[in-house]
């Protein structure tokens, strides 16, 4: 009987503390990107949703939207550049370029978009401006010509260092301006890529670390970022039916799960903003 009573105890507190399956599986909203996360939810370019929007924060390879904006800005797509040994040497997310091979502007700038390479960043840069600290002196300055009062550049690839900071809402006018140009728009939307050296000699091949691009309905980019102090990132855009939801989710821990949910509640509000319309508009038809 004592055996029995301690099990029913042990089983009672089990339910008591595990949440409910609805609640456990809840998105927004719905769900929450958390209290120490910052997201912006734009619907039509307007707001639909946020959190922290305008805190500080480090963005981690989100950076390189920046970054690529200013090569787009500089260089032309068919220029050839020389992989620096800095490069070469890059850490973190890469594709494997060498020092002294020679690539095109547009196979690099793919490879730092959609791999978030960070030694073809890193070539690019160099090429436009001979090194990291003079390309990111134009990174600032750029960000100060676009208004970006939250928002500075102490590297070209978003490596967690002290001075790197933006905020949710600064990413979406920065984003913003880099989708006016094609070639961006177009990279950010790939799934994949092969690139060649500019000899044809190697060949190297990628996919996108956007997890949305091609599973998630309408997904048109963009950027990842992660690292220990960003957190995980992502600067999003989908487009169905008209509706246009953009996204920025910035030290996030459950990025994959909370980004759909994010958009899926943009998209589905913006659907119910159209029925009450039609709705009244019908109404408006019937009245004598």
């Amino acid at each position: 009987m004592k055996i029995f009573s301690l099990s029913i105890i042990f089983l009672v507190a089990t339910l008591c503390l595990s949440p409910p399956p609805a609640l456990a599986k809840r998105h927004p909203g719905g769900a929450k990107a958390g209290n120490g996360s910052s997201y912006l939810v734009l619907i039509n370019g307007k707001t639909f949703r946020e959190q922290n929007a305008d805190l500080r924060r480090p963005p981690a390879s989100l950076t390189k939207i920046m970054t690529a904006l200013i090569i787009l800005e500089r260089a032309r797509l068919d220029d050839v550049v020389t992989v620096s040994r800095a490069a070469a040497g890059e850490t973190g997310s890469r594709v494997g370029v060498r020092r002294g091979e020679r690539f095109r502007v547009r196979d690099l700038l793919a490879a730092s978009l959609i791999a978030s390479a960070n030694d073809a960043t890193r070539a690019l840069a160099d090429h436009v401006a001979g090194s990291q600290p003079a390309f990111v002196q134009l990174m600032n300055e750029r960000a100060h010509a676009l208004g970006l009062g939250d928002t500075r550049f102490s590297n070209v690839c978003g490596h967690d260092q002290k001075g790197l900071y933006t905020t949710a809402r600064d990413l979406v006018i920065l984003t913003e301006r880099a989708l006016r140009l094609p070639a961006f728009a177009d990279l950010v939307a790939q799934r994949s890529m092969r690139i060649q050296t500019a000899t044809g000699r190697r060949t190297i091949a990628f996919h996108n670390v956007n997890r949305l691009i091609g599973r998630y309905a309408g997904a048109r980019g963009v950027k990842t970022g992660t690292t220990p102090n960003a957190g995980q990132c992502l600067v999003a855009v989908a487009e169905r039916d008209n509706i246009r939801v953009f996204l920025v989710l910035m030290h996030s821990r459950k990025r994959w799960q909370l980004a759909p949910a994010l958009l899926d509640a943009g998209f589905a509000r913006a659907r119910a903003e159209n029925l009450q319309v039609v709705g009244r508009r019908e109404n408006d038809a019937a009245a004598p």
